[in-house]
């Protein structure tokens, strides 16, 4: 009899045991537990710790709290002014709710993917290429609310969502790198005339300062000969002062003009009688006048002479001439015909050379 209650309660304390083990459950921190008994949801989540359910009765699920990291796979898609684009994305998220995890949606991570998937086509459809490039807080922000909306239902909260790379085509990146390298060169070239602007405005002030003081222009001189000097240079530098070049034209353009000069009469007067203006004589008159011998000269002058004579009236004997010049002689000259050449009378010819 004995033994026999000693058998009885051992396979008592074996069966309270298997009993014990095989409803006894462990829920992690960072998990919970959601209860169904016999399919019903049970009222109860399972708090972190140890726990026990009805072995066949009770199946325990758990859910994981943890803010879970997904990526979202590249998606290909055409962007608002129609460029081709592939994008790819990052989205984090987390269960609040086990029980709606478990009961509102079979496989709420899978459900996420593709309600991401889906959402990021959607947004590179309505978006330009420059706010996927360049505004892409502003792009994560309409993302995740979409993504959220049905999610809630779910008992998932989103809580974050970043575009994580743009792929472009070849040929558009390298139009972007030339429009970009425009843009580079264009405000260099503000920037460098700006610069001038500046420089010239502070040399306008500058050469207004030295204009009042003349020994400034001079100091300045001295210094760039100072600087230039500095270089060990072969070769000195002396700049030409402007002033001077001023000066110069300014005196070229208030010269008066070149004075005619009278020639001398055969008579020896100082042209007082009427003279004639010199004919203008061409470069090789000129030349050909200044290599003529003195006899070639002093001939055309007897011949001048002796026209002079042919024309003087017929009762006039001929002037007495020089046998060392052959000219008239002014001391023998008839007191009427030198008066009359003093004076400027009718009978004076003017002395015309050629």
């Amino acid at each position: 009899m004995v033994q026999e209650l000693v058998i009885a309660a051992v396979a008592a304390v074996s069966g309270a045991a298997v009993y014990g083990m095989a409803a006894a459950r462990v829920v992690k921190q960072y998990e919970r537990g959601v209860v169904l008994r016999l399919g019903r949801l049970h009222d109860r989540v399972r708090p972190p710790g140890f726990t026990m359910i009805v072995p066949g009765v009770d199946r325990l699920r758990k859910v994981n709290m943890q803010i879970v990291t997904m990526p979202v796979p590249a998606q290909d898609g055409i962007t608002r002014d129609n460029v081709t684009v592939r994008v790819d994305a990052v989205i984090y998220f987390k269960v609040v709710d086990p029980a709606s995890a478990v009961i509102a949606v079979e496989d709420y991570r899978f459900a996420v993917s593709q309600m991401a998937q889906t959402s990021l086509r959607s947004i590179i459809g309505k978006s330009d290429l420059d706010d996927l490039l360049s505004n892409r807080e502003k792009l994560n922000q309409g993302l995740e609310l979409m993504i959220d909306s049905p999610s809630v239902g779910w008992g998932v909260q989103i809580d974050r969502v970043e575009i994580k790379d743009v792929s472009l085509p070849e040929t558009m990146k390298r139009s972007m790198a030339r429009q970009a390298e425009a843009d580079r060169e264009r405000r260099a070239r503000v920037i460098n005339a700006d610069a001038e602007l500046q420089a010239s405005k502070k040399l306008a002030q500058a050469a207004q300062e030295m204009s009042s003081q003349p020994a400034a222009l001079q100091l300045r001189l001295l210094q760039t000969v100072v600087a230039v000097a500095a270089e060990k240079n072969s070769t000195l530098v002396l700049p030409f002062p402007v002033e001077l070049l001023r000066f110069l034209e300014r005196a070229q353009q208030g010269q008066p003009p070149a004075e005619v000069r009278q020639p001398q009469s055969p008579s020896g007067y100082d042209g007082s009688s009427p003279q004639t203006e010199p004919h203008a004589r061409t470069g090789s008159q000129a030349q050909a006048e200044s290599h003529a011998p003195e006899s070639h000269a002093r001939g055309e002058d007897l011949a001048q002479d002796g026209s002079r004579a042919a024309r003087l009236p017929a009762d006039e004997p001929p002037a007495p001439r020089d046998p060392a010049t052959g000219l008239p002689d002014p001391a023998t000259a008839s007191p009427d015909s030198a008066e009359e050449r003093q004076h400027g009378g009718a009978r004076a010819e003017p002395f015309v050379h050629h």
